[in-house]
């Protein structure tokens, strides 16, 4: 019995993972992603939990529908984001669930195959 669970053709779903990489839909990315079910964009300048700003979440802040669930990969292990970032992307509207980087890309590909409208914002593990 397949358990495989069924994705759209047209969504982008996360392959795999390792260090410095990530495969998303059969195609390679390095470095940090942002995966929407319809869109993969290279989130440069994100290497590590210190990095993130308001600003590095302006391409999810401009889409026309932000996601109802937010997953961040924070790489190796699962942090925190500061009381003072995570209040501001509240502001903003954005709520967001942080994990380890592997969980976020399970959880992903989970929520994605209920229909769900997800992103995942990942930071790539170190290489």
């Amino acid at each position: 019995m397949d358990v495989t669970p069924t994705i759209p053709e047209d969504r982008r779903y996360i392959d795999s993972y390792g260090p410095g990489r990530f495969q998303v839909s059969k195609q390679g990315y390095t470095g940090s992603l942002l995966v929407f079910p319809d869109l993969v964009i290279s989130w440069t300048g994100i290497a590590e939990m210190g990095d993130l700003t308001v600003a590095a979440f302006a391409p999810i802040l401009e889409r026309p529908r932000r996601p109802e669930v937010l997953l961040l990969g924070c790489g190796q292990r699962m942090q925190l984001l500061p009381s003072a970032l995570r209040s501001a992307l509240r502001a903003e509207g954005l709520a967001l669930d942080p994990m380890e980087t592997g969980a976020a890309c399970r959880s992903y590909n989970i929520l994605l195959s209920e229909g769900r409208l997800v992103c995942a914002a990942l930071i790539a593990l170190p290489g």
